[in-house]
């Protein structure tokens, strides 16, 4: 079967072309597909039914299968999808008051970074995705929005995986997202943990795109223990980078903090903040921390988060809480994943249980 997400327009010129169909009709395919983005070959209306029936029977609109699917009362939408060998990847879609629509989709099956307070962190890598796998999550979110007569409005590339890690596939994504689903550069942001040749490669591509960091402590030592990846990119290489791309690209930073309580809440951890950030044009968004299984932390209480930004601001670093959505579906990246993971191992365990000897 051939995807038909996976191809660009000439590829599907050449593909109807070869079914011996007028050129307009790729048009009006691709019309269908990356404008109205409808769900089904059906709704093709200005198309011939024996192409219809062609199309049915030899393409297919997508490649991920959706094994599970939570909706929280905040209106967060998480999803699980299985991919063609057996991996699984999460994507969410945040609905916000301002009519923002924002999708948060995986670049990786899994990740190689080793965070310990991640989800997805925990249960190590096993691929990347490909372009086309990073695209069709967001295109998915696109194409039920349209079907009630609302759009996505930003995506962002923060859920399983780290995006420098696949940098090509994820680049490739983002291009996509950009010309197929002609989302603005600013309302696309890539988050990494702080691949430092990456970020610099990424200020010289010359996107708009935002760009996130997630730093999480100010010291090499504190951050070394939550992220491994300091100890071969130091906070000095790190912030060296992030000053290259802010000069390079004329765009303003995000820093992304997990605020622990007692861990990186503290004042003492503000002011190294602080002076580590000084004359940056950035901006720190602070996040309680999403609990998971595998990490023993607890997120800071509200006095203690405020206290922190109150500090910030002191040294001119503007810094926001991060509304947290979704977290009675277990939103966080990797969450849902590993709780099916281990329902599926229980289950097949209770099977082996009931077999003869």
């Amino acid at each position: 079967m051939i995807d038909l997400y996976t191809l660009d327009k000439p590829a599907l010129e050449t593909l109807l072309a070869v079914w011996d169909e007028p050129r307009f009709r790729a048009d009006q395919l691709w019309n269908w597909l990356y404008d109205r983005r409808v769900a089904s070959f059906a709704e093709m209306t200005n198309l011939p039914i024996r192409l219809r029936q062609r199309l049915e029977a030899e393409t297919q609109l997508g490649s991920l299968v959706l094994e599970d699917e939570q909706s929280s009362h905040d209106g967060t939408v998480k999803r699980l999808y299985s991919l063609h060998d057996g991996q699984f990847i999460e994507a969410v879609l945040m609905e916000y008051d301002d009519d923002r629509r924002t999708a948060c989709i995986s670049t990786q099956a899994g990740c190689a970074m080793g965070c310990v307070f991640c989800a997805t962190g925990q249960m190590g890598f096993a691929r990347n995705l490909t372009a086309d796998e990073i695209f069709e999550q967001a295109m998915l979110y696109a194409r039920d929005l349209a079907a009630r007569g609302d759009r996505l409005s930003n995506v962002v590339l923060m859920g399983m995986g780290e995006p420098f890690h696949n940098y090509d596939n994820a680049i490739h994504a983002v291009r996509r997202l950009m010309s197929d689903l002609e989302l603005g550069a600013r309302h696309i942001t890539v988050s990494t943990v702080g691949l430092v040749p990456m970020i610099r490669r990424f200020a010289d591509e010359g996107l708009q795109v935002k760009l996130a960091i997630s730093l999480h402590a100010a010291t090499d030592e504190e951050r070394g223990a939550l992220l491994p990846v300091n100890r071969k990119y130091p906070l000095r290489e790190l912030i060296s980078a992030c000053r290259y791309y802010t000069d390079k690209s004329g765009r303003r930073i995000s820093f992304e903090w997990t605020l622990i309580q007692g861990e990186n809440d503290t004042p003492e951890q503000a002011e190294k903040l602080g002076q580590l950030l000084r004359g940056l044009n950035c901006h720190v968004n602070v996040i309680p921390l999403n609990p998971t299984t595998g990490y023993g932390g607890h997120p800071s209480a509200q006095g203690r988060i405020q206290q922190f930004i109150n500090i910030l601001g002191e040294h001119g670093i503007p810094a926001t809480v991060r509304i947290r959505r979704g977290i009675d579906i277990d939103a966080g990246c990797g969450q849902l994943k590993s709780k099916v993971l281990k329902r599926r191992a229980a289950h097949a365990a209770s099977l082996e249980d009931t077999l003869p000897e």
